[in-house]
């Protein structure tokens, strides 16, 4: 079982990590477009279970960069994150 878990629990991470970067180019896209966007809760619910991916997403795409929630809450939840692995792998 433990075996498993291992396997798998990166394999849900990257794709979480995957969708929160591809939530913030759709964003981005809708934004230049003038059409029905993703609204900012559900970006930064996005944010909380795939942080790398949406940092890499505000970066890559030039997205929310200016909104200090964005500014502040993204990078909070990657150090959380990251925290969260040493600190797991202890």
């Amino acid at each position: 079982m433990a075996e498993t878990v291992y396997l798998l629990f990166p394999i849900i991470y990257a794709v979480l990590n995957a969708a929160s970067y591809t939530l913030y180019g759709i964003d981005k896209f809708k934004a230049r477009e003038d059409k029905w966007r993703i609204s900012e809760q559900g970006l930064l619910i996005a944010s909380l279970f795939g942080p790398i991916g949406a940092l890499l997403g505000m970066q890559h795409f030039r997205h929310k960069t200016q909104k200090p929630i964005f500014k502040f809450l993204v990078p909070a939840f990657t150090g959380i994150h990251i925290l969260l692995v040493l600190w797991i792998n202890l």
